[in-house]
This record gives structure tokens, sequence and C-alpha cells, in this order.
């Protein structure tokens, strides 16, 4: 198995949401089933997992641009999770054409926030940066020149 990088999210009780919304800008699969946490072996002495708790998404991979895995799991507060959206992570996605850096901005940024626009930058990419809509920071860089 060659490396691979991936980029590793958590969602305070949507997860499956997030990834299911993902899944249509991407046009991918899930690599796999989604785990719930509920199928997990309960460790000796751990209280009892409400039906709601077992439902939550103990993990799931999604293949998005050229072979990068995005993945998930739920953190929810009922166990011990205090997440805090943050400014402190992006995914940087280079697409191969302005088509596809344009619907994937498009995409990902409706009902969330653009941070820049799409814009010819001074370094002679096609660039632009949002926020989707549950919090998840996102960069385009396209190196395709305008006919």
């Amino acid at each position: 198995m060659s490396s691979i990088v991936s980029t590793y999210l958590n969602f305070p009780r949507n997860t499956e949401e997030a990834f299911n919304f993902y899944k249509t800008v991407f046009g991918t699969e899930f690599q796999g089933d989604i785990m719930r946490i509920g199928d997990a072996p309960v460790p000796d002495g751990a209280p009892p997992l409400s039906q709601e708790d077992k439902n939550l998404v103990m993990h799931v991979t999604l293949p998005i641009l050229g072979g990068h895995l995005l993945m998930g799991t739920d953190a929810p507060e009922t166990m011990g999770f205090n997440l805090i959206k943050g400014n402190n992570m992006h995914i940087s996605l280079h697409p191969e054409s302005r088509m596809e850096t344009r619907r994937l901005f498009d995409a990902l940024s409706e009902d969330g926030h653009i941070t820049m626009e799409l814009t010819d930058m001074f370094w002679g990419d096609y660039f632009g940066s949002c926020t989707d809509k549950f919090g998840i920071h996102w960069m385009f860089n396209c190196q395709e020149k305008p006919e």
C-alpha cells in the first residue's frame, strides 16, 4: 500500500448528513459501510449508550479528488467531546479544470460563506475559498489557464 494523506473531520452529531452532502458534491461512494458507534464492543464498566448515541457515526471514509480520503466521526458532548468550529483547518482542492473548480466551489459554498470569490491570482492560478454550511473551510487552487 502506498502512502496517502487524508483529512479527518469531527462533527457534533451530523457526520452522516455532512458526508452524504460531500458524496453528492464529489460524485463518489463511501469506502465500505458507515460504521456506527453501537457496532463497537462496549468496554467493561462503561455506561450504556442511548439508542440515539448508538446510531451515531463511528467512522466513514469518502474518496474525493486525486485519491484523497475524507474521513469523519461524530464526537458528541454526551461522550465527553467539546467541539469548537475553528479556522485552523482547510481542505485544499486542486481540480484539473476551471469548470470543475467552479462546480465544486459553488456546491460547497451553497448555504455557507464565501471568504474569497474565485479569481485569477498574482501567482497565476485560479483561487478562492469558502466555509461550507457545516463550518468546514475549503480552498480551491486551479492551475488551468483561461482560454
